[in-house]
């Protein structure tokens, strides 16, 4: 004989309904202490080095030449320049702009340096863009005999500008003598073209100065 159905009498409830429910509670948890972790670690700030000016390629570089800033790097921290890695000297390998972050790849050990700094004076005036990092080229025309110079060449054809100072007490615009630092290959070249008194000009790259 069947029992009859008691129609007071509450269903189990079933147990893969519970799961699901603690599941969710958990993965909702989960998302949470997520959304925490992501939001800690961008408040998070590191000490690094940004260039108090630009450092071109070649310069040696010192406490003086940059100032400590504190930003919020995440994973990016080791990427870029600490006190720690100025226990020992270091030059600038690539122009660094002021006031920007300065990548610790883009220092090296001075004797690994492939650049050299020298004096040139420009036969003309130099734009007026033309300033500390700027890119240069540098043209040379021979002296054939005084007064006539041969066509003008690329004479270092990649040149970062340290320094400018222009003469203007010329009439129509007076030259310019530039500080460059210039690939050592192209030494003996610069130097033999102001021996031999070659009138020397300086050009801007494409897309240099500011």
């Amino acid at each position: 004989m069947t029992a009859a159905h008691d129609p007071l009498r509450t269903p189990r409830r079933a147990f893969w309904a519970d799961a699901r429910f603690f599941l969710g509670v958990l993965l909702v948890a989960a998302s949470v202490v997520g959304v925490w972790l992501v939001v800690s670690a961008a408040r998070q700030t590191v000490p690094v080095y940004a260039a108090a000016h630009t450092i071109v390629p070649g310069e040696a570089i010192g406490t003086g030449d940059l100032k400590v800033v504190d930003v919020a790097l995440g994973t990016l921290s080791g990427t870029y320049l600490t006190a720690d890695d100025l226990d020992r000297p270091v030059v600038a390998t690539r122009t660094i702009e002021a006031g920007e972050l300065v990548p610790a790849a883009s220092v090296g050990d001075p004797s690994s340096a492939r650049t050299t700094s020298v004096v040139v004076r420009s036969a003309v005036d130099v734009p007026a863009s033309v300033e500390a990092g700027s890119v240069v080229e540098v043209w040379s025309a021979p002296l054939r005999e005084q007064g006539a110079y041969d066509e003008p060449r690329i004479l270092v054809a990649d040149a970062t500008v340290v320094s400018v100072t222009r003469d203007d007490s010329m009439i129509g615009g007076g030259a310019a003598a530039l500080e460059l630092v210039i690939p050592r290959a192209d030494v003996p070249a610069t130097l033999a073209a102001m021996a031999d008194e070659s009138a020397l000009s300086i050009v801007p790259t494409t897309g240099s100065g500011s």
